[in-house]
């Protein structure tokens, strides 16, 4: 698995990750209800939409707003296999480890972190 801090710097070098920013209802919600619910969320997305080994409709599975989970999927490439596989070095074809699912979520909360206080 490649470290969150490496990934963060490619991350940043894409100019279409970039523009991936929290407004209006996605803010107000994950300012509404705290990082600590909406991480219990994006550990549920996770599990149901990105560790199966073949996610249903993968590479199309995550909304592109919505909920600050999905736009922080897109923000940090966790959003498909595919991207999962590029960014992070975590293959596709199997079940995510747990070690593999914290990972992400780690990323998730980081890049939500961000945003908390506007």
């Amino acid at each position: 698995m490649i470290d969150l801090d490496t990934a963060f710097q490619r991350l940043a070098s894409s100019a279409f990750r970039r523009k991936f920013r929290l407004r209006g209802r996605e803010l107000a919600y994950l300012q509404t209800w705290g990082l600590p619910h909406v991480m219990k969320q994006a550990a549920d997305l996770i599990g149901k939409r990105l560790a199966p080994a073949e996610p249903l409709n993968d590479g199309r599975q995550t909304p592109w707003g919505n909920h600050p989970v999905f736009v922080a999927q897109h923000a940090t490439a966790t959003c498909c296999r595919g991207c999962l596989e590029k960014t992070y070095g975590i293959a596709k074809g199997h079940e995510l480890t747990a070690e593999e699912r914290a990972h992400v979520l780690a990323a998730i909360e980081r890049w939500l972190g961000g945003h908390i206080g506007g």
